[in-house]
């Protein structure tokens, strides 16, 4: 146990360093695992997690997915999924950051990468919101919060992850952030709110749009509602009836979502050789470095494991008879702090295998765990001092200040804890769907 905590202290040491997590992990793992079993034994193991880490079939599912979001990105659907979300609530005092946040949760659902929804909807919704004289702060804050929900609401390569680490169903992990994806947009809601209640100068009231108006916007989503629906539908066996007895695995759905946005966004004449050759390249290129910190990752873990950090920690909780919910508590607090240092992807493959055998040894679920990391790790995309969400759209806007933009997130956090107080409070409300499957 002992070998283990001083690998984690050491990998902690090197991020904070600025070293890639890619190499803190690796090489950490790498010298370890040398120390228990030796040269020889060492590179075996590196090279067959390589090996088995790049001819894995079941990650094919990412870069799928990567791909299927890189082509709603292209095909335009971020600005029908806006237009329609602020002809229905823009009128309103906050309305235009209350449209942006409904709009991401949109978007998130058809395109998987809070990254990318953060970047996309920034080029959308911000101009629309300086026209109305909205406050930076409130303006990126909505932005940055609302993209969040890119790793929750599926299809979400963050679960997907998940889901292949702990041999979890990624169908019902899918299905479970359902309902706290739609709590997390309306506490999202609630802080616009709150925003504009404590400053009614940070949202102007737009524009009123007429019913007509509305039903127009609501036409003009078509393409979003069909791609979520050919994706989730047929992962939950929606085809399966005469004549098509169609279910897809994950695999299968996330082709078929690519194939899907790559002809609508081709239909609308988005897509020329050139554009399709830059969605390609950016694909492997994101593609690659997720498995170049999976693979990390799993050379830690295997470190980890031989070490008998997650046995020790089990036997220790066991030892002392401390409550599972107390336990519990303190590891979502280690992810909240590690979130201040962290960016999610590695926070999620460096600390699940550690406490993943520990959470199931208590007997919690395995499915409710996914999810309430999954949270925890949205509060990490938009809390100082890395924030990715925050700079992420520091980078795209240019002209506002990180400082601003952290000020105007910070009810948006507080939203986030306090949904997640209630998903650990109540887990019913994570398990209702899956347990229905």
């Amino acid at each position: 146990m002992t070998a283990a905590l001083i690998g984690f202290a050491a990998v902690l040491l090197l991020v904070l360093l600025r070293v890639p997590i890619v190499f803190a992990m690796g090489i950490v793992g790498t010298l370890g695992y040398m120390e228990e079993r030796g040269m020889r034994g060492t590179l075996s193991m590196v090279g067959r997690q390589t090996m088995d880490t790049a001819q894995d079939y079941g990650l094919s599912v990412v870069p799928l997915f990567i791909l299927m979001g890189l082509f709603v990105n292209k095909g335009g659907l971020s600005r029908e999924l806006y237009a329609a979300s602020n002809a229905f609530l823009g009128h309103m005092r906050g309305g235009l950051a209350m449209a942006t946040v409904v709009a991401c949760g949109g978007f998130s659902a058809i395109c998987g990468s809070s990254l990318a929804t953060a970047a996309t909807m920034s080029k959308v919704a911000m101009p629309e919101m300086r026209r109305y004289n909205y406050a930076d702060s409130l303006s990126t804050a909505s932005i940055a919060a609302g993209g969040t929900l890119g790793i929750l609401i599926p299809p979400s390569v963050i679960l997907v992850l998940y889901g292949l680490l702990t041999e979890t169903s990624i169908g019902k992990l899918f299905i479970a952030g359902v309902v706290p994806g739609i709590i997390g947009i309306l506490f999202y809601l609630f802080a616009v709110r709150w925003t504009v209640f404590r400053n009614p100068e940070a949202g102007p009231a737009g524009a009123r749009a007429s019913w007509a108006e509305r039903l127009g916007a609501l036409r003009d989503v078509w393409a979003v509602l069909l791609l979520f629906f050919l994706v989730i539908g047929g992962l939950y066996g929606m085809f399966d009836f005469a004549p098509l007895n169609l279910t897809f695995s994950p695999t299968e759905a996330a082709g078929m979502g690519a194939m899907g946005a790559f002809l609508i966004a081709f239909a609308r004449g988005n897509l020329g050789f050139g554009d399709i050759m830059d969605v390609l390249k950016e694909t492997c290129f994101t593609a690659a470095a997720l498995f170049a910190v999976l693979i990390g990752a799993q050379i830690f873990s295997n470190f980890i494991n031989l070490a008998g950090l997650p046995q020790a920690l089990i036997e220790l909780v066991t030892a002392y008879s401390v409550s599972p919910w107390v336990v519990m508590l303190m590891i979502i607090g280690i992810y909240i702090l590690l979130g201040c240092v962290f960016e999610s992807l590695s926070m999620l493959l460096l600390t699940v295998p550690i406490f993943f055998p520990v959470v199931t040894s208590l007997g919690f679920d395995a499915i409710w765990f996914g999810i309430v990391v999954v949270v925890v790790t949205e509060i990490s995309l938009i809390t100082p001092p890395v924030g990715l969400n925050v700079f992420i759209l520091k980078g795209v806007v240019g002209n506002v200040s990180t400082a601003t933009i952290f000020k105007g997130v910070t009810p948006f956090w507080v939203a986030d804890l306090i949904r997640l107080a209630l998903l650990v409070g109540i887990p019913a409300i994570t398990l209702f769907l899956p347990n229905q499957m």
